[in-house]
């Protein structure tokens, strides 16, 4: 009999890759939509970029490889590396930036290994971190959120976006820094101080303006694809079980050391696109059950060891990649049971 070889992700219920994608990109509206009410048109001007980018470099490289140009750009992989590359690159972005972090994501990360189900690395997040670190300054230039500008302040119309985006026209005093930024640079305030004296915190309720929403929004979305049975809820809910026991053990109750609160780190930085939307990756992720508890509650854990210990305020991308390398042995170790076979690695020789 003859079999038909296909790469991964497999379909499990009538469907394809490509409605797949669809349905993932449409649970990415509500976030989207959040991020541009409190930080303006930047990201839906990074989203078209790094979009039209991702879906040539993608073209350009199935035509070197001689393969089906149409047939490949159906699936929308691309352009979901593309969405979640611009969910989590800074809004304002030079459009230089946004091109180079495209190509690494789609030749480098994707079609260099084979494309879509060979890539051993999530592509949005090794085009994030090669110009996290080859262009820090850019990266680390997000805005301030809407209730934080200051009185008379407006956000950018989309003329001053594509004038900063293109030109390099700078938008004067709408940069800010993040709550991740200020909670770990903070060393003399008691947190409710912090709270109390920082707009980035006392325009918000939990975890600094605008930012709560947007990974509110994130988390109803990701809720939305696991009611549509995209993935299972294994590695999500324990990455973030593992981010908030590890912040609750670590709590200190507010003082100027304190790390943060379980609610902090959940709702604050990509906390919730990577728990639903990047963790979840079936082709970079582990693929067994237990392989899925073991991979997510260990991203949980990078995150805060990064966040808190490490240079990186935000450590999604970090723990994410670090656990790709990881999810091939956590699978040899976490495989089922073959009926009539013994458990164990060995046994599945």
């Amino acid at each position: 009999m003859a079999f038909i070889k296909i790469t991964s992700p497999h379909a499990h219920k009538p469907g394809n890759t490509g409605s797949v994608m669809q349905t993932v990109l449409l649970a990415t509206l509500p976030g989207i939509a959040v991020l541009t009410a409190f930080f303006g048109p930047g990201t839906l001007v990074n989203i078209l970029l790094t979009s039209l980018f991702c879906l040539a470099f993608e073209a350009a490289f199935l035509a070197l490889r001689k393969k089906r140009i149409a047939f490949y750009l159906k699936d929308y992989s691309a352009l979901v590396t593309a969405f979640l590359l611009a969910l989590a690159l800074p809004p304002y972005a030079p459009w230089w930036l946004i091109a180079t972090g495209s190509l690494f994501a789609i030749v480098i990360a994707k079609q260099l290994y084979g494309g879509l189900g060979y890539n051993p690395f999530n592509p949005a997040m090794v085009g994030y971190i090669v110009l996290l670190i080859s262009f820090p300054l850019e990266m680390s230039s997000w805005p301030a959120a809407s209730p934080t500008l200051s009185d008379g302040a407006q956000l950018p119309g989309i003329i001053a976006t594509l004038q900063q985006v293109f030109l390099g026209v700078p938008i004067d005093g709408y940069t800010g820094a993040t709550p991740l930024d200020l909670l770990k640079q903070n060393q003399s305030q008691l947190i409710s101080d912090l709270y109390a004296n920082t707009s980035a915190f006392n325009q918000g309720r939990w975890a600094g303006a605008g930012w709560e929403w947007v990974n509110l929004a994130f988390l109803g979305g990701g809720i939305f694809l696991l009611y549509k049975k995209i993935f299972t809820w294994h590695a999500p809910i324990a990455m973030l079980a593992s981010l908030g026991l590890l912040a609750a053990l670590f709590y200190d109750g507010g003082s100027s050391t304190s790390s943060g609160s379980p609610l902090f780190h959940w709702l604050s930085g990509a906390t919730m696109l990577g728990a639903f939307f990047i963790v979840t990756d079936p082709v970079t992720s582990a693929v067994s059950v237990r392989g899925r508890l073991i991979y997510g509650a260990l991203v949980g854990a990078l995150v805060f060891i990064i966040r808190v210990w490490g240079n990186y305020p935000d450590a999604m991308a970090f723990a994410v990649l670090l656990m790709n390398f990881a999810a091939p042995f956590i699978d040899y170790y976490t495989k089922p049971r073959t009926y009539g076979h013994k458990s164990g690695p060995k046994s599945q020789a």
